[in-house]
């Protein structure tokens, strides 16, 4: 398969997963997931790939189903290994069994059986075990009794009742800070809070807003406080970012952005930010501000040992840490085989030239002689320029680019089809100073030269 074919079927990936999303969290009511499935299904969508602008609620059922069982690889578009073949329950009975569940959540599964014989989608002579119909409303999240709400009903503006169920994540203005240059340069706060405690899972202050930013914070939120079934944004670029929505959507979190001109749905992290204002960045002495590094420690110590200490109106007086303390059990956490470290490394594609280079940020590297002319993925950690530099071709690992000096790269031969750098040709020594004594022998043998 293509680099092309492969970056399609992530796009597809995405967009599926796009969809799904608004239905993964566990805390959906039936009648909150069918209104949600309804207003996917009667929306306009740019579907990757595709003519279409729909969604058959069957289609997205399916997609539901898949993700739910293998995870984001599960929502790639490929081939089915069953085409031309019936599947175990045909599909309008599979989609008039779900009908029938989320019309009445309290039907019991043999009364949902007994109405599909009824209405003949279901033979006398069919069997339809119990537990075979109880396996599809579990992977459709439909076995699970959840608090009642109101269909289509905007819940952000309450407080979610459990850790994790929402975060937030905005930007904020920070003070001017002391770069490596010594000049002073503006900050911006990148901060996350739990929707349902308070408590900042983490946030920091960068040179910029931009993604290479923002998912480092992001990554260690993920590391302290585990993993959020929603993630509430705004429509920033960082938040829109192709890495941001692949990252989320491996992790299983379900990605919102923010309606225009809806600065209502965003209170809770707004009002941290002016609280940071009033009793951190208010404080801050000239020592506070000398470096980047210095400025997060004090806001680490600021957010651990002042905000996340004092009682909360908006929490029954309970402070942040108490609450969370109280609701966090069933937190979900990065599976222990999951390398948070690349997933979080980011991406360019770059075409290996004849000399079987390729540049990066300035830097030149090294890759095997069979990449030659190829399209290749390069995978690096942009906070660590030393760091090895992943070379992946055709969605495979290939090898860690080899980083190019350039002054030896100028006497080296490279073969075109080994990859090995020739062992016969050794670098020239380096032009020595000139002596009078050498200009002196030079106008000598030039004279002579003359006379000949």
């Amino acid at each position: 398969m293509s680099d092309d074919s492969r970056s399609l079927n992530e796009r597809v990936a995405l967009f599926r997963h796009r969809l799904i999303a608004q239905l993964l969290p566990d805390d959906l009511t039936a009648r909150q997931r069918q209104h949600t499935i309804a207003r996917i299904v009667a929306t306009d969508h740019q579907i990757p790939g595709s003519q279409r602008t729909r969604v058959a609620e069957s289609t997205l059922r399916d997609w539901l189903r898949d993700y739910r069982v293998g995870g984001f690889e599960a929502l790639k578009p490929k081939r089915r290994i069953d085409a031309g073949h019936p599947r175990a329950l045909p599909a309008p009975l599979v989609e008039r069994l779900l009908q029938i569940k989320e019309a009445d959540p309290d039907r019991s599964i043999r009364r949902i059986i007994d109405k599909v014989r009824e209405e003949g989608l279901l033979s006398a002579e069919q069997s339809l075990p119990v537990s075979t119909v109880h396996r599809l409303f579990r992977q459709q999240g439909l076995m699970s009794r959840a608090s009642a709400g109101t269909p289509g009903e905007d819940r952000r503006r309450f407080a979610y009742a459990r850790a994790g169920q929402l975060w937030m994540s905005d930007v904020m203005h920070g003070p001017a800070v002391a770069g490596a240059d010594r000049r002073k340069r503006k900050t911006y706060l990148i901060a996350f809070i739990d929707d349902a405690t308070r408590v900042i899972p983490h946030a920091a202050f960068a040179f910029a807003e931009n993604t290479r930013a923002f998912l480092p914070v992001f990554k260690q939120a993920l590391i302290r406080r585990g993993l959020p079934q929603r993630l509430f944004v705004d429509n920033g670029a960082s938040y829109r970012s192709h890495q941001f929505a692949l990252i989320c959507a491996r992790l299983g979190v379900a990605l919102i952005h923010a309606r225009p001109h809806q600065p209502q749905a965003k209170g809770k992290i707004e009002r941290f930010f002016r609280t940071c204002r009033a009793q951190l960045i208010a404080e801050l002495t000239d020592t506070d501000t000398a470096s980047l590094d210095t400025l997060n420690r004090r806001l680490g110590v600021w957010i651990e040992g002042e905000s996340h200490q004092q009682p909360h109106r908006g929490l029954e007086q309970q402070t942040p840490l108490e609450r969370w303390a109280q609701t966090a059990e069933g937190l979900r956490y990065p599976e222990p085989a999951l390398d948070l470290d690349d997933l979080f490394l980011f991406e360019d594609h770059r075409k290996v030239q004849n000399d079987r280079t390729v540049s990066l940020h300035g830097q030149v590297y090294e890759v095997d002689a069979s990449l030659i002319g190829q399209r290749v993925t390069l995978r690096y950690d942009p906070s660590q320029p030393d760091a090895p530099v992943q070379v992946v071709h055709n969605g495979q690992f290939v090898e860690q680019a080899r980083r190019v000096d350039l002054y030896a790269s100028c006497f080296v031969r490279r073969h075109r089809r080994s990859g090995a750098l020739d062992p016969d040709r050794t670098p020239a020594p380096p032009p020595s100073g000139l002596t009078m004594s050498t200009l002196a022998r030079d106008d000598r043998d030039a004279s002579s030269g003359g006379e000949h």
